[in-house]
């Protein structure tokens, strides 16, 4: 009998491991604003990640969407997605493939793509902070969007509220090169309910050193409940091409984050 509830308890306490170690853990961040009166904006902001565990498996799919509005004229709208697959070779180390697409109305692309292996290293992880490190080799392809221009020779900038009419235009096209993404994700315990949080990543062209993009997100996060939290993020998404365009594109949100 005592056998038999020593084994009944083992099996339970493997159960309960295996059941954490392969948990589904979501994380979303959601921001939304809304004036009517002498103002008309509206913004939302939805930056979520999801994740996965199986044995030496994991899949990490995120999304990280922003839209506003003025006077009804769109002032932005960005949508970037990421899927990641890990195998853990060991505690510290992970071999990872990773497919991105991006699409931002406001910049000089109607979409990216971007594609290939790498490798992710855990630096530390404690109680107080940890870092990560991860790399990847890739295949990217990026449209360029259509450029029009006015009687002027001006261009048109996207959403063109005033209708101006298209005089001549230089089509889109595509183009597809090598590039590698190098990215660190920083985690730090502030206080007991105060957590910050620094993900930074750079990637290039290979052969084109001056293509390249930066993004950078700094946030802190309170503690509401179990479930909710409130924080606040500053992103800043830099793309170094040529044109008239702004290079640094900068969002700060306040946000409800939900952890389940």
């Amino acid at each position: 009998m005592k056998k038999i509830l020593l084994l009944s308890l083992a099996t339970a306490s493997f159960l309960m491991a295996a059941e954490k170690m392969d948990a589904f853990i979501s994380h979303s961040e959601l921001g939304f604003n809304k004036t009517d009166g002498n103002t008309d904006t509206t913004t939302l902001n939805l930056d979520a990640k999801a994740e996965k565990n199986w044995g030496r498996h994991a899949a990490i799919a995120s999304i990280d969407g922003q839209y506003a509005k003025n006077k009804g004229v769109e002032s932005k709208n960005k949508f970037v997605a990421e899927l990641n697959y890990d195998y853990v070779l060991t505690h510290e180390l992970s071999l990872n493939y990773l497919a991105g697409y991006k699409d931002d109305k406001f910049s000089r692309f109607d979409y990216q793509i971007y594609t290939g292996p790498g490798a992710k290293y855990l630096v530390f992880k404690d109680d107080i902070h940890n870092l990560t490190l991860d790399g990847n080799l890739l295949y990217a392809k990026d449209a360029i969007a259509t450029v029009n221009y006015d009687g002027a020779g001006d261009i048109i900038e996207y959403p063109n509220p005033d209708n101006t009419a298209t005089v001549t235009s230089t089509p889109s096209y595509t183009e597809s090169y090598a590039a590698y993404r190098l990215r660190g994700v920083y985690e730090r315990q502030l206080l007991e309910n105060l957590k910050f949080g620094q993900e930074l990543s750079y990637r290039s062209s290979f052969k084109d050193q001056g293509n390249f993009f930066i993004y950078s997100k700094t946030g802190l996060s309170t503690k509401l409940s179990t479930l909710f939290s409130a924080g606040m993020s500053y992103k800043v998404d830099y793309v170094n091409l040529p044109g008239d365009k702004e290079k640094a594109d900068t969002t700060l949100t306040a946000n409800l984050i939900m952890d389940y």
